[in-house]
């Protein structure tokens, strides 16, 4: 029994550790991802929505893809995905615009944090199962030996409660770090909506321009 709390103890530790490092990379990659897909602030992207603007103005949408071309960030992409596919209309170019934010950007940062949210609750299970795991062997020494000396117990009991330790001391970063990303997350949202409403009525105006031409 000794050797096999060793075992388990062992590969929950380890296991334990690949999680902490888990959480925090997908916590750092939505960060990340949410940072290449906003604008800084309202004002950086009222300013490249005004630049926008002017050729559609005119009607001219491929000045307006050239300068969306190649830039990562949300409003950019989705204006280049409505000008490339103006031919449909604008009620279909609109909604594929929306479809697009919803799938390839928020659903994609929500599936990423399905993630967290995973080691957030398993965490602490971990360690529960470290926890039971001493506290079986500090009980099985009791049972097999005669005397037992209080050194080979506190190591058991001192693994149960390391280990629950370990499995908070994962969740609760974890979680305060979960709480900021939606919170950035949830702004990003509406400074891009807004963006993208803000295009559609530009966008709607240099299709109705161009009909007028026709």
């Amino acid at each position: 029994m000794a050797q096999l709390t060793q075992i388990v103890g062992i590969i929950v530790y380890i296991f334990m550790g690949l999680m902490a490092l888990w959480g925090a990379f997908s916590c750092v990659m939505v960060w990340a991802r949410v940072a290449q897909k906003r604008f800084k602030n309202e004002r950086v992207q009222d300013e490249f929505l005004d630049t926008l603007e002017e050729p559609l103005a005119e009607g001219d949408f491929d000045g307006a893809a050239e300068i969306c071309e190649g830039d990562p960030r949300a409003i950019p992409q989705l204006a280049m995905l409505a000008t490339l596919n103006r031919s449909v209309g604008f009620a279909k170019a609109r909604q594929l615009v929306e479809d697009r934010f919803q799938r390839d950007i928020l659903a994609d940062l929500e599936h990423r944090l399905t993630w967290v949210h995973t080691i957030i609750k398993s965490a602490p299970m971990v360690g529960l199962f470290g926890t039971v795991t001493g506290m079986m062997g500090a009980f099985d020494k009791l049972a097999t030996s005669e005397n037992v000396k209080p050194d080979e117990l506190a190591e058991n009991i001192s693994f149960a409660l390391v280990t629950t330790a370990c499995g908070l001391a994962i969740a609760i970063p974890l979680i305060i770090a979960v709480a900021a990303v939606n919170i950035r997350i949830r702004k990003m949202e509406e400074l891009t909506v807004a963006g993208i409403n803000r295009f559609l009525e530009a966008f709607q105006g240099a299709m109705k321009i161009v009909g007028r031409k026709k």
